[in-house]
């Protein structure tokens, strides 16, 4: 259950993060906005590190494939993404269309076993509940000439 309260709080977290970041970008530029981003999430996550841990920083570069570190620079390409997204679209539709993608792709990793996770069957229920998300974005996005 605290699963479900936690991915919860990061989908609100992330719809926030992403007007943030819009309205930062419109002071800036898109990569300076992108820079400070990464910058101060470092400097939250090293904070945190110092008050909760302190195991080895260098652990990190045993990870195995090494492609798994590749994380942080396709985070920049996310935050871009979500600047772009949110300025061309507005949140509310950005959000959806990032939600779905997010929804597309984690199945097909884990119908394909990609990266390490662990191969799942196909299941027509969740190949239905893609397809009400993807009826929902249209739905959303009808616009009627009233």
């Amino acid at each position: 259950m605290i699963g479900f309260f936690i991915a919860l709080i990061s989908g609100a977290l992330m719809s926030v993060q992403g007007v943030f970041n819009t309205q930062v970008t419109k002071a800036s530029t898109i990569w300076v906005a992108n820079a400070f981003v990464q910058f101060t999430a470092l400097l939250v996550c090293l904070g945190a590190w110092l008050f909760t841990d302190r195991s080895s920083l260098g652990a990190v570069f045993k990870v195995e494939p090494k492609y798994m570190l590749l994380g942080g620079a396709i985070g920049a390409f996310i935050t871009y993404t979500v600047i772009k997204g949110m300025d061309l679209l507005g949140p509310a539709r950005a959000v959806m269309l990032i939600v779905v993608a997010q929804l597309l792709v984690a199945y097909v990793i884990e119908l394909l076993g990609w990266f390490g996770v662990e191969k799942q069957p196909f299941e027509w229920r969740k190949a239905i509940g893609m397809l009400v998300a993807i009826a929902g974005i249209i739905i959303f996005k009808w616009e009627t000439n009233q």
